[in-house]
């Protein structure tokens, strides 16, 4: 017992890093980024989910809205329940489940190196890539799906490679499979689950013949985990559902549809990261004798599969490359601990020299950036100015004696250093960075719910008018379409609250009612200098009385 502790210290060390650094990356400043209509459409379905109880066949705006499976939705509509229009609060949620996909991947990737130093140095890259740090900071459903179906990757892995039917870690993976179905459904199954499969099974080529009716057990669990709520929906809505999946298997064929190398800039989703990943490719190409060969043949292949997969697919966005972070993570992670254990030649050694002082220029540009874009027009204080620009240049003389000490590079000093960087972007940087963002005159009708005299009326707005769902959102109310020339409409409405971008006075001048002005309301995020300022979310609100 007394050799095992040293290991079990160093395990709590390691999980208590990858935690302080997931605090930083999704936690500290996480309403710095603005909130977008994605948010705002999965937050407005956990409302009504309170409101109006549509737990099962949620809806949006009175709109059913079964496109997306509702496992997250019914995460948002727990806190909504705790703490209701808690944005903030909301995204810790999509935190917990990115932290959650950081320590899966630490404990995947020590498995299959048989290295918890490289598990830990791929999960901390994980971490701190700018697209996962992104959607681990935003209440969007990508990083539920992807978190879930790691962990299903996990005890897969971990089932395929222990003797015997490994009954238990086959189901696990079944049901965690199942929660990412039931999270978005089968795109992570596709784009991670997939290429994972094709990289193990050429690398690894695992014997399953004990293990059948184990994984005919874990496929049956995920089958029903994953499609029992598809099977309610048919039941009552069979003609909406069956229509819904149409429209979503045509819009993978025909909405936003790129060309098939536009994820060529993959590596720019990485972030801090992305040249030493474009280095990690080169390199797996160019060094064949690397310490983990068949770690990193495994992770190339993992990375190469999901690349081309998701490639094909017309319909392409950014985030859709999160899944791609995570085998990137691993092969970068690989290549990272070759040059802290194995570095030996001259052209090695000076490819990661000329990587880390591309992080170096930035960590000394940082306060000269924050001087023109900030402190000089005086939106940050002395403080904030002084304590961003010592720890940006701290960490620069760090990395810079890291580089050419006395003994020459210190490939592991350097990973500190890139990873102290992203910690720092987070907590001090970040909040400066709001301040250019943010509208400070922004103004949310959210504060109607509090007003007595239209707690019983109904939301109406200018049917003429685009209705975003940021305003439903920030209603917390449905709000229905009304034709302002119509005038039985109204009548037969009144008395009600009244949306519009238009003057609403004018809107309504000879109709007989009533016209009591509540206030104009700025839902922009964005300052009105930014051109993603939307007019279409500047609204009047009025009470129209009979």
């Amino acid at each position: 017992m007394k050799e095992k502790k040293p290991d079990n210290f160093k395990e709590y060390l390691r999980f208590g890093i990858l935690l302080i650094v997931c605090l930083f990356s999704f936690f500290v400043n996480n309403q710095v980024i603005p909130a977008d209509l994605m948010e705002a459409r999965n937050l407005a379905t956990a409302q009504e989910m309170v409101k109006y109880g549509t737990y099962l066949l949620p809806t949006l705006n009175g709109e059913p809205r079964i496109e997306k499976p509702p496992l997250p939705t019914w995460i948002a509509a727990g806190i909504e329940h705790l703490t209701p229009g808690n944005l903030v609060v909301q995204r810790y949620a999509a935190g917990v489940s990115a932290t959650l996909m950081v320590l899966f991947l630490y404990l995947l990737t020590a498995r299959l190196t048989r290295k918890r130093s490289v598990g830990l140095i791929t999960a901390l890259i994980c971490a701190t890539s700018v697209n996962v740090m992104l959607m681990g900071r935003t209440a969007s459903w990508d990083i539920y799906t992807h978190s879930f179906m790691l962990g299903a990757i996990y005890f897969l892995a971990m089932a395929l490679e222990e003797r015997g039917a490994q009954w238990n870690n086959f189901l696990l993976a079944g049901v965690f499979a199942g929660l990412s179905f039931l999270s978005k459904g089968p795109v992570s199954m596709y784009a991670l689950l997939i290429p994972f499969l094709i990289s193990f099974i050429l690398i690894k080529r695992p014997h399953i013949s004990e293990k059948k009716w184990a994984i005919a057990g874990m496929i049956c669990l995920c089958i029903v985990v994953s499609f029992w709520w598809y099977g309610y929906t048919y039941l009552f809505q069979k003609d909406f559902t069956v229509g819904v999946m149409q429209k979503e298997s045509a819009a993978w064929l025909s909405y936003n549809v790129r060309p098939w190398y536009y994820y060529w800039q993959f590596p720019a989703e990485a972030g801090v990261w992305a040249l030493y990943w474009v280095a990690a490719i080169v390199y797996f190409f160019l060094n064949k004798k690397t310490v983990l060969q068949k770690g990193n043949r495994l992770a190339f292949i993992w990375f190469t599969a999901s690349l081309i997969l998701i490639s094909i697919i017309p319909e392409k966005k950014m985030r859709y490359l999160l899944p791609l972070l995570i085998p990137g993570s691993m092969l970068t992670g690989i290549y990272l601990f070759q040059m802290i254990t194995a570095a030996k030649t001259k052209g090695e050694k000076l490819v990661f020299l000329i990587l880390s002082m591309v992080v170096t220029l930035v960590l000394f540009a940082l306060p000269f950036a924050l001087y023109f874009l900030f402190f000089r027009e005086k939106q940050i204080s002395v403080f904030v100015f002084v304590a961003a620009t010592v720890s940006a240049w701290g960490l620069c003389i760090f990395m810079i004696t890291s580089l050419f000490g006395k003994k020459g590079i210190n490939p592991t000093r350097v990973f500190v250093g890139i990873l102290l960087t992203v910690v720092m972007i987070a907590g001090i940087y970040l909040r400066p960075l709001g301040n250019l963002l943010i509208n400070d005159e922004r103004q949310s009708i959210r504060v109607l719910n509090e007003n007595k005299d239209i707690t019983d009326l109904i939301y109406y707005c200018n049917a003429k008018e685009e209705l975003r769902m940021e305003l439903v959102y920030e209603a917390n109310n449905r709000i229905i379409k009304l034709d302002p020339e119509d005038d039985a409409a109204i009548e037969n409405a009144l008395p009600f609250v009244f949306i519009s971008s238009e003057s609403i006075e004018k809107l309504m001048t000879n109709k007989k009612v009533l016209v009591e002005f509540i206030g104009v309301y700025d839902h922009n995020w964005r300052k009105k200098t930014d051109k993603r300022h939307n007019p279409d979310l500047v609204k009047e609100v009025a009470i129209i009385r009979r």
